[in-house]
């Protein structure tokens, strides 16, 4: 696997291939990240990952300068998993002057859920995924793939590559569990042994509140408020638990059946705060 960490070199690295398929990530890798290389390998004809932890996408008090760097690990996993390049740019190489052109996606999408909890947060997300587009797939265009354990990312990004024209396919790859059901995420590692085990609670009560809304849906309002007061009692403190479209994470209407649906919820465990979804 050869490691870039300047454009220059990315770019000499690139120039046999015509269509990279490529898996941007801030590092801390974990299966699901794998899984997400791995779908990657037959979409181009070089696999590119990325690992740079993006400063304009954390809000002030986030952890920004605690989140988990693990170099050596990252790169031993992605090249096993077949990765042939790796961009890791410093941060003065990725943003050589302050990034004061950004990426503001439509706050009709953006600006609900998480957005509405961590302003500003898909601004940045836009911004560092569109420079690292023109960097890894600037030349010739090629594929991208994302995790829809971040639902409303890949949406947000989906709506940037159609609206700006850009040659590349966004795919969308399963969510990763753990046995017990909870999704993969790198902010896991913060948990507890106890709050592990008590952190499959968040997807199940995604589960079970797609189907009381499936068996009753024009209680949705009332359900949503049954599943976070269900999880507050627990000892979380849940930001949203909530049943939108798929077509545009908007409010269902009557018309709006079961298959077409996603359930989303944000909750914080102790001090970590943890996301999920699930279609139905």
């Amino acid at each position: 696997m050869l490691i870039a960490h300047t454009l220059d070199d990315l770019r000499q690295a690139l120039a046999p291939y015509r269509r990279p398929a490529f898996v941007p990530t801030m590092g801390n890798l974990h299966d699901g990240h794998i899984a997400l290389v791995e779908q990657a390998l037959p979409l181009g004809d070089v696999t590119v990952a990325s690992i740079f932890v993006n400063r304009l996408q954390f809000l002030p008090h986030e952890d920004f300068d605690s989140y988990p760097r693990t170099w050596e690990a990252d790169c031993n996993r992605l090249q096993a998993a077949g990765c042939k390049v790796l961009f890791a740019p410093r941060e003065a190489d990725l943003y050589p002057e302050p990034q004061t052109v950004k990426v503001h996606p439509d706050p009709a999408l953006a600006d609900m859920l998480e957005g509405h909890f961590r302003p500003g947060f898909f601004t940045g997300v836009a911004t560092v995924v569109m420079k690292l587009f023109a960097c890894v797939l600037g030349q010739s265009g090629g594929t991208a793939v994302f995790g829809k354990k971040d639902y409303q990312q890949l949406m947000v990004i989906r709506q940037m590559v159609r609206q700006f024209a850009l040659p590349i396919t966004v795919v969308a790859g399963e969510t990763t569990r753990a046995p017990d059901g909870l999704a993969l995420s790198s902010r896991n590692g913060y948990l507890g042994l106890q709050e592990r085990q008590e952190a499959v609670a968040l997807s199940q009560a995604l589960r079970q509140l797609a189907v009381r809304w499936g068996q009753q849906p024009s209680s949705g309002l009332e359900l949503e408020q049954q599943a976070m007061d269900g999880l507050r009692a627990r000892g979380w403190q849940p930001d949203y638990l909530t049943v939108r479209r798929r077509v545009d994470l908007q409010a269902p209407t009557a018309g709006d059946a079961v298959g077409k649906l996603v359930v989303l919820g944000a909750a914080r465990l102790g001090g970590t705060r943890l996301i999920d979804n699930w279609e139905f």
